[in-house]
């Protein structure tokens, strides 16, 4: 998902003024931990069936969870948003006692015996109205509108941080995934739902309805699950891959078919430019989908949402500034990128949802060095800087469900950038991001994981730039002058020890690495008069000459 700095301000500023002061509750630790009763069990399959009452915006339905048992334990947690509710849960035809705790948890106690190493499985059915988004993506749960020319219904849900527990009973937390899910959705007949996966069946039900099964055939975390309703008008394409044909499928609004056919040839140039950087793309086997939705667009898996009005930038502005913004439609590059940061390589803690963000903001900058050249690229990337807020860290607490500083955007992605100039060998920097999504491939990642790897595959003493961009508000300042013909140097506004390497201009028009610490060091060289003192403006600092 996406932050936008001016039409999101207020909210924004809201937001993380809250941070600052916020005490966490027991409901908080219960969303956010791998708590007893999650930890015992392995989440391997999940078979979601649910019926949409458009009318009433209302769902009933079920959830079989399959699971591996790992250790001794009898009590289980399901999770489940108000208003929706649980009705009931069964475990081999015999009915369960279900307690809640707090308001979005239930304690499940089980009958049977759980041998350690047996997989089992239990249904949940719940019915209700679900949370409203009010102002989807960024909140979260159903949005129910109505496609505008043909007065028919025009369902979507999206659920990033507030959990996919506001729409189905789940174990929701980002740590475990299902192995592969089915989601079978029912409705009013002559709609369509796209969910993520790929279609099995479609049936014509005697009671007017219409139901559609869908499978995913790949890891899932649950914020990427999703349904879409509306009377969709449906096109195809393929796209020769690293791993093979890859299907393209496209759902339309019936009036802007003509539109997406034309806007939507992007995806195959996103798809050139991604591959390249990151490898390929990580769901073959459910293929690609973006699908028109009533908001602005998120990173379901393998079925990708769109809403951004068949425009180039972000609702027709260049968040950058730079230009190369409007080149290329921000929904269609920034949600797709992440199937490989988000979907592919998965935050355990949300804490950690730079991971996410900050590689996904980078890929915009590395779709434009792709396809409009290395300075092209750079020029965005360094755009988004006016964006950036530095009022809290980008990694909050972690175990307690928190998101950290809307930063983890363009800050994050600077910072990536960044670290490219400390690595200063483009093909080692390649290795490195492809190797992620090789190494990590399908796997729930603390943020640390990340870092390491990139330390380690590096070879680069990076752990203090990690600390100084992740960890603290504060823009590092390198302060430097002339002294007896030589230039002195140290980085000051920054934290203890922090002694990342810059580029700088120690003889006329060529740029060197210098080694500042916190303490002044001098040139090993003197520096000619005649020379403009400028630091390379692809790191992420700001500079005072004394």
């Amino acid at each position: 998902m996406f932050i936008q700095k001016f039409t999101l301000l207020f909210l924004l500023t809201a937001t993380l003024a809250s941070a600052q002061t916020r005490v966490y509750t027991r409901e908080d630790t219960l969303r956010g931990t791998i708590t007893p009763e999650r930890a015992w069990w392995d989440l391997t399959f999940y078979d979601l069936k649910i019926k949409v009452n458009p009318g009433e915006q209302s769902i009933s339905g079920s959830n079989e969870i399959r699971y591996k048992v790992l250790k001794a334990n009898t009590v289980m947690q399901i999770d489940l948003q108000p208003p929706l509710r649980i009705e009931r849960v069964e475990q081999d035809g015999k009915s369960l006692v279900v307690v809640p705790d707090g308001r979005k948890a239930y304690l499940i106690t089980l009958q049977k015996e759980q041998p350690v190493g047996s997989t089992q499985s239990l249904t949940v059915w719940y019915s209700g109205k679900p949370k409203v988004a009010v102002r989807a993506p960024w909140d979260g749960g159903f949005t129910w509108s109505e496609d505008q020319v043909a007065r028919r219904p025009f369902i979507a849900t999206s659920c990033q941080g507030l959990g996919a527990s506001v729409w189905w009973p789940c174990k929701d937390h980002g740590y475990d995934e299902p192995d592969s899910q089915a989601i079978t959705i029912t409705m009013p007949r002559g709609m369509m739902d796209v969910s993520n996966g790929r279609l099995r069946r479609t049936t014509d039900n005697k009671d007017g309805t219409r139901t559609f099964e869908w499978f995913v055939s790949n890891p899932i975390n649950n914020y990427g699950v999703n349904l879409n309703i509306a009377d969709y008008s449906h096109f195809s394409d393929t796209f020769v891959g690293e791993k093979g044909p890859l299907t393209l499928d496209y759902y339309v609004l019936p009036q802007n078919l003509e539109k997406a056919q034309t806007q939507f040839q992007q995806v195959k140039l996103m798809l050139q430019a991604f591959e390249h950087w990151f490898g390929p793309y990580p769901f073959y086997e459910d293929g690609y989908k973006l699908v028109e939705v009533p908001y602005l667009g998120m990173e379901h898996q393998s079925s990708v949402t769109y809403g951004n009005g068949y425009r180039n930038g972000y609702r027709g502005k260049d968040l950058s500034g730079s230009g190369w913004g409007l080149k290329w439609d921000f929904i269609i590059i920034h949600e797709s990128g992440h199937e490989w940061f988000g979907n592919n390589i998965t935050c355990r803690d949300l804490a950690d949802m730079w991971v996410h963000e900050s590689f996904t903001n980078y890929s915009e900058g590395l779709y434009t060095e792709y396809h409009f050249g290395k300075a092209a690229g750079a020029a965005y990337i360094r755009g988004c800087r006016g964006l950036v807020e530095n009022k809290t860290a980008i990694i909050p607490p972690y175990g307690v469900n928190a998101e950290g500083s809307t930063d983890m955007y363009y800050k994050g992605g600077n910072m990536l950038h960044t670290i490219r100039q400390i690595i200063a060998n483009d093909e080692q920097w390649l290795a490195i991001l492809r190797g992620l999504n090789r190494d990590f491939y399908h796997q729930t990642v603390d943020g640390k994981q990340i870092e390491d790897y990139i330390i380690q595959k590096s070879g680069k003493k990076l752990q203090k730039v990690f600390d100084q961009y992740l960890r603290n508000t504060a823009i590092p300042v390198l302060e430097y002058r002339r002294l007896k013909g030589k230039v002195e140097y140290r980085w000051t506004n920054c934290i203890p020890g922090f002694d990342m390497p810059v580029k700088m201009t120690l003889s006329p028009g060529k740029f060197t690495f210098i080694y500042p610490t916190t303490q002044w060091q001098s040139s090993a060289c003197r520096v000619p008069a005649k020379t403009a003192l400028e630091v390379d403006e692809d790191f992420y600092i700001t500079t005072n000459a004394l």
